[in-house]
């Protein structure tokens, strides 16, 4: 019981990193483009995770046979994911993203539901539903509606959610075999070679290799770089990865919609926007969601020891 509530509170501080993080990627891009900004975030995470490896703070232990489960977990994650969501705001509003994310838990129950044959109950399921209903409740209320004159926009944002809801269930099908420190240092290097070749190529392309490193000049684009790199990418690729040897992928997924109600928080304290009665009320079907999804999650299964270093031992498929 009390792996499963450290788990929890792993969740909670996963979704209050991300939900910080659309205020510091705002901030980011508004000095580089998004590629560009995505090669730098990925850097930051893989030199760091890379530290980490060479001080055996973090071990890891790969095979040619054990690699070619990681290959496809990590082009879903992060590779698939960013591409999607990146070229999907950019043909569609940022409104139509948020709506069609908050679908992502329940496309998680689905898919983990036929793949790893997870079961969740009726009350879990209407647990899940009525997070998605609190998230979306929030965007309406806002006057955002889904602008079906941008398909192909939506269709990109709802493949990224695809993908997040597939890397949910893979990563919590492979957590037997592989620590969340391995899954995460291959995360993150995939995602520094397969970003900063895009970046550079469409430098080289355009002769425009000096916008490369000139938003570095700026203090502003440094730390929300550092905190996306650092806190978006690495850590919560490793709390992400933990958290999932502990709890159903649908009961994980369900915590990314918490990350809405910290956006709006944040958005109050450090951007002083004001705060509704909708909000308010949103928020709470979103928390109301996400408790009833975990309280009403059933018995305990058998999970793995949560740990960030090397498992002695290790089953390959």
């Amino acid at each position: 019981m009390k792996s499963r509530t450290f788990a929890y509170m792993l969740a909670i501080i996963h979704a209050s990193i991300v939900g910080l993080s659309f205020l510091f990627t705002k901030m980011a891009i508004a000095e580089s483009n998004p590629l560009d900004t995505l090669a730098f975030r990925f850097t930051v995470s893989f030199v760091i995770i890379l530290l980490l490896v060479a001080m055996k703070v973090i071990k890891v232990n790969y095979t040619w046979e054990s690699i070619k489960y990681l290959i496809p977990l990590s082009l879903l994650f992060p590779t698939l994911f960013f591409a999607f969501q990146t070229f999907g705001l950019k043909y569609s509003q940022s409104t139509d993203a948020g709506i069609l994310s908050a679908f992502t838990p329940i496309l998680t129950m689905m898919i983990a539901g036929y793949f790893l044959k997870e079961k969740t109950s009726l009350y879990q399921k209407l647990s899940i539903v009525l997070s998605v209903m609190g998230v979306i409740f929030i965007f309406v209320v806002k006057g955002s509606t889904i602008n079906f004159s941008d398909m192909l926009g939506m269709i990109l944002i709802l493949l990224s959610c695809i993908a997040t809801a597939c890397y949910t269930t893979m990563t919590r099908s492979l957590a037997k075999d592989y620590t969340p420190g391995e899954m995460s240092f291959f995360m993150m290097g995939t995602g520094f070679v397969i970003f900063n070749a895009a970046a550079l190529f469409s430098h080289l392309k355009q002769g425009s290799m000096e916008e490369f490193l000139s938003p570095w000049s700026s203090m502003e684009f440094i730390s929300s770089i550092l905190y996306l790199g650092i806190l978006a990418s690495l850590v919560t690729s490793l709390l992400s990865n933990a958290i999932l040897t502990k709890i159903k992928a649908s009961q994980m997924s369900v915590f990314a919609n918490l990350s809405t109600v910290v956006t709006i928080a944040a958005g109050a304290i450090i951007l002083h926007e004001k705060i509704t009665i909708y909000d308010i009320t949103g928020s709470i079907l979103i928390i109301l969601g996400v408790v009833g999804t975990n309280y009403f999650g059933g018995k305990k299964e058998p999970s793995l020891k949560l740990n960030f270093g090397y498992k002695q031992e290790r089953s390959v498929k």
